[in-house]
C-alpha cells in the first residue's frame, strides 16, 4: 500500500516538473491572453521576413514588449 502511494506521488512529482517552464502550468487549460498571442504573432512575422526590423520594433513598443526580455515562445525567467 505504501508502495503504490509512493508510485503515485513520484509520478505527480514528476509531471508537474516535467510541465515546468514551458510558459503555462500544466493544470491551465484556458486560452493564451492576448498580448502572448500578439507577441508571437509578431515573432512569427519577423522571423518570415513578412516585416522590417523598423516594422517588427514600432509594433513591439506598440505591445510595451522590449524583445528578448520575455519572449512568447518560451516564457523562461532568466
Amino acid at each position: 500500500m505504501c508502495l503504490i502511494l509512493l508510485l503515485l506521488l513520484g509520478t505527480a512529482f514528476f509531471l508537474i516538473r516535467k510541465g515546468m517552464g514551458k510558459g503555462r502550468p500544466p493544470w491551465v487549460t484556458g486560452p493564451e491572453a492576448p498580448e502572448t498571442v500578439a507577441k508571437r504573432v509578431l515573432s512569427e512575422r519577423f522571423a518570415k521576413g513578412d516585416i522590417t526590423t523598423e516594422e517588427f520594433m514600432e509594433r513591439a513598443s506598440v505591445l510595451n514588449w522590449t524583445p528578448g526580455s520575455d519572449g512568447p515562445a518560451n516564457g523562461k525567467k532568466r
